[in-house]
């Protein structure tokens, strides 16, 4: 239990307020969220061919995570993980979420723009929520002062892939309704259809960019969850046969461009110096769309994995003269770790009930490079714990898995996902950053180590793999 202790005692410390010195004005605090974009999607993270002039500025003004790994590798449960800083099985938001689920993110739960606009910041979202169908589960109830978006994934419709009405009664998409959209807790719009959903991208950045028009007086809260790279790609016609490399290319240059907006909106209103901008994804590639789909950057399997192919995803700050220009930083985070570094940054109270991310602030100014986290917990399935985080250390644990090395789709129609029987494995992410080579038998002592630190979890948060009943877990609202 030692680690655990670790944690409570560090968070503890931090809400002390003894690790941060308020400025005079509290930085504008920016998330911008893409959806389903992997690890090498983007130039700074390895993509070649599809050019990303702001991604690449925004790394060379900040810093690049190479090791920032997501709460699940699964839309709802990620996202959870991001806005309240705990694992998601913890407040019983594991998997996704999808028309008629009978359950959302308890209100009861502390996100960061509770958090913030208890420090007086004003606060909105744009873009995608997916942890609560329908009001009062919306973000307006959750600490933001206003939503303009989506409740769920676009494709979760009707519509074939192909943009036809599905007809047959045993496809799960035939009772879905269109995609409604929402402003506050009113449907105000639906989506039906792929030119509706192409004008998503820059229907966003417009209102993101007015938001930050109007509230460049006050400290803000912006959080932008873009809809995109999720299939399906839906560019604009501004952007449609742009990058040369088909619809995954073009998507991507519009969600460059709209990133590029945003920073132009910061530097004309004179607040990028005082703005935390922060650029992320909420899981890794979903890969059996083939040629639709995102790379995992050499990273093994993608989305709904265990894998890194699965949970490690790009992680980009800018914050100008706080955190280094240009810098690249190999610390394991996770996406629990951003809002106890937010309320660090920023002089907010940490939530009252228990998280999980810890305070990177030191790792994210630079004077602390390694960061102050050493294990991170793989939970997929539900509570399953398939795999452990040490160090450089990884300890898989026999699970059976998604797996995208079945025939990839083509085009927008998607490829086959099997299931595979995967085998404990010890992996050296240091040299084997693949997971391709087990090293299990060769370092007998680190084995038993993360298998003491995984007994850890379970005691806490359960494990579905073991039949272990979670302890230290919160329910998630019950949806009637």
């Amino acid at each position: 239990m030692y680690t655990l202790l670790k944690a409570f005692i560090f968070t503890v410390y931090l809400s002390s307020g003894v690790l941060f010195a308020q400025s005079d004005k509290k930085p504008n605090v920016i998330i911008i969220l893409m959806d389903d974009m992997g690890y090498g999607d983007t130039e700074p993270y390895g993509m070649t061919g599809i050019p990303t002039p702001n991604f690449n500025k925004i790394a060379a003004q900040g810093t690049r995570f190479t090791h920032f790994n997501v709460g699940q590798p699964v839309c709802t449960a990620s996202r959870a993980s991001l806005l309240t800083g705990s694992y998601p099985n913890r407040i019983g938001m594991a998997g996704v979420l999808l028309p008629g689920a009978d359950r959302a993110l308890n209100p009861k739960e502390k996100t960061i723009a509770a958090m913030l606009k208890d420090a007086g910041y004003d606060t909105a979202m744009l873009g995608k929520w997916h942890l609560g169908n329908k009001p009062p589960y919306m973000p307006i109830h959750y600490g933001f002062d206003s939503f303009y978006g989506i409740p769920y994934s676009h494709d979760v419709w009707p519509v074939t892939w192909d943009s036809i009405r599905v007809t047959n009664p045993k496809d799960i998409r035939y009772d879905w309704p269109a995609v409604p959209v929402y402003d506050g807790d009113k449907i105000v719009d639906s989506i039906i259809t792929h030119k509706r959903a192409s004008s998503l991208t820059a229907e966003l950045t417009e209102k993101a960019v007015k938001f930050i028009n109007a509230e460049k007086k006050k400290p803000f809260f912006l959080y932008l969850a873009h809809p995109m790279p999720h299939a399906p790609l839906v560019p604009s016609d501004r952007f449609k046969g742009k990058s040369g490399m088909g619809l995954f290319g073009d998507v991507i240059m519009e969600l460059d461009w709209s990133l590029g907006e945003i920073m132009k909106a910061l530097d004309e209103n004179g607040i990028a110096e005082n703005t935390i901008l922060i650029v992320t994804s909420d899981n890794g590639p979903w890969l059996h769309f083939g040629d639709n789909a995102g790379s995992a950057g050499g990273f093994k399997e993608g989305k709904s994995t265990a894998f890194d192919g699965g949970t490690r995803v790009p992680f980009i700050i800018r914050w100008p003269s706080k955190v280094t220009a240009g810098d690249v930083n190999s610390s394991l985070i996770t996406s629990m770790d951003i809002l106890p570094t937010i309320a660090a940054a920023t002089g907010s109270k940490l939530p009252v009930e228990r998280i999980d991310g810890l305070n990177f602030l030191p790792a994210w100014t630079g004077n602390d490079k390694t960061g102050p986290r050493e294990l991170y917990y793989y939970y997929y399935d539900g509570n399953s714990l398939r795999a452990i985080r040490y160090k450089n250390w990884k300890l898989v644990f026999a699970h059976t898995s998604n797996s995208y090395t079945g025939p990839h789709g083509r085009g927008g129609e998607p490829g086959k996902i099997i299931k595979e029987e995967e085998p404990m494995g010890l992996y050296d992410i240091a040299h084997d950053p693949g997971e391709r080579y087990n090293v299990l038998d060769l370092y007998p002592v680190v084995v038993e180590k993360l298998k003491k630190y995984a007994q850890e979890a379970r005691n806490d948060l359960g494990d579905g793999l073991q039949h272990i009943e979670p302890t230290n877990v919160r329910p998630a609202a019950t949806v009637k």
